[in-house]
């Protein structure tokens, strides 16, 4: 039996369509939709396996498509136009829609609906690549691209952008290309931290570029540049337009970023899938789920004092949930002695509740911190501290590739070894190295 979810938007066939499709004996309807939000929540069950949809459908757009697709249910489009239609077939390709019903070819629907797709099924794990493209050059366009690293911390502002900005500013200045990307829904200020007056929200045009299928050709439109190196895609000015980007197009933001050069992400604190509940419309926090989907490596940001260790414990617990098999690398900010614990002691907490790739020490320096705030720079560029060389050792940990490049400042962070990964801990002033 096919499963089918039927979207009409409003359209006249959607009677007919919907008596021919019962009627024929290998396909059953699941669900009338109301909209796009309505079909994409439905997708995400499982169950379905076509869409058919009005090719006009309010919303419709390329990131929609390749969320279905990403689900393994192929699109079905219906039109009021002959299906033959030139406008219509560009229109359907710039969906990624190959398969096009005509109002007036309502019986041939259950025929379209039941024909195996040309595209494979990706519900059984098999993402090999076609048989008409090298392995070889695959695996060589695969170290060509960039890697997507994501900044996360648990609520309670454990330092996230600061260590996303300052982060994306150490590889920066190692003269590689990298895209700094804000993608908290709950109010990004990655701008902020950089001196970026955000006149117009990155995110929000790329995602209607990815919307209109023009975001590959037009993505430096939506990137402010911060120097020779750094893109930045500025995140939302009103954390209540989060329900303006879909998840699928944050995929699309990442891997056309991933194409520039690497990328750094700056996430929300959330990782509940709020969707699993209400299927009404779609999940605040899935853009933060998105981001980690696609991550190489996770930065996981906590505070260093009790309250701060504990949420960061219970969130690297669903942390590991939702990205098994990513390197996690936790970055315990904010150390200061008046804690009183010592590196080797938090160190001893992390491994009692995670098993990390590694664990890395910045200090407190709140004086640094806030002249970099008010004047929007990255405090590499307001002279050597303990912060600046933390963050330093921090960069060459997780672009190791970049370690060896000179950017004009020592950098001999002394690593102290963990179980499981490696914990560096920066070169004081004044104390031994």
């Amino acid at each position: 039996m096919i499963s089918v979810l039927l979207l009409a938007a409003g359209e006249p066939w959607e009677s007919p369509a919907m008596a021919d499709l019962e009627a024929h004996p290998g396909v059953v309807v699941l669900k009338r939709c109301v909209d796009v939000d309505d079909l994409l929540a439905a997708v995400a069950t499982g169950q379905s396996d076509v869409a058919v949809v009005s090719l006009d459908a309010p919303g419709l757009d390329p990131a929609s498509v390749a969320l279905l697709r990403r689900h393994a249910v192929r699109p079905v489009a219906v039109t009021s136009a002959r299906s033959d239609d030139l406008d219509v077939r560009e229109h359907a390709q710039r969906l990624g829609i190959s398969a096009v019903v005509g109002s007036g070819e309502l019986a041939s629907l259950p025929g379209v609906v039941t024909t195996v797709d040309d595209v494979a099924d990706t519900r059984d794990g098999d993402h090999r690549p076609s048989v008409d493209v090298p392995l070889a050059d695959v695996a060589a366009g695969e170290r060509d691209r960039g890697r997507v690293v994501v900044v996360w911390g648990p609520a309670g502002a454990p330092g996230r952008t600061t260590v996303a900005t300052n982060l994306a500013w150490e590889v920066a200045r190692r003269e590689a290309a990298v895209v700094l990307a804000d993608l908290d829904p709950y109010g990004g200020t990655v701008a902020q931290h950089l001196g970026i007056l955000d006149e117009v929200s990155g995110l929000l045009s790329a995602s209607r570029l990815a919307a209109a299928g023009q975001l590959d050709e037009r993505f430096a439109s939506v990137c402010r540049g911060v120097g020779p190196h750094l893109a930045v895609v500025t995140g939302l000015p009103r954390a209540d337009r989060w329900r303006e980007v879909r998840p699928a197009q944050v995929d699309q933001l990442l891997q056309s970023a991933r194409g520039q050069g690497h990328v750094v992400v700056d996430t929300g604190f959330a990782l509940e899938d709020e969707a699993s509940s209400d299927f009404a419309r779609p999940a605040r926090n899935a853009l933060t789920l998105a981001a980690l989907e696609q991550a190489d490596e996770v930065a996981a940001v906590g505070s260093a004092d009790p309250v701060g260790l504990t949420r960061l414990a219970r969130g690297l617990v669903d942390l590991r949930e939702r990205t098994p098999g990513v390197p996690v690398r936790v970055v315990v900010n904010r150390m200061r002695a008046t804690i009183g614990w010592s590196e080797k002691e938090i160190a001893g907490m992390v491994e009692g509740f995670s098993r990390v790739a590694g664990l890395h020490f910045l200090p407190e320096d709140r004086a640094l911190l806030d002249r970099a705030a008010v004047s929007g720079r990255p405090v590499a560029d307001l002279g050597d501290s303990a912060l600046t060389q933390g963050l330093s050792a921090l960069a060459d940990a997780v672009f190791p590739a970049l370690a060896g490049a000179d950017d004009g400042r020592p950098r001999r962070p002394r690593l102290l070894p963990l179980r499981g990964g490696t914990r560096a801990r920066p070169r004081r002033r004044g104390g031994p190295s």
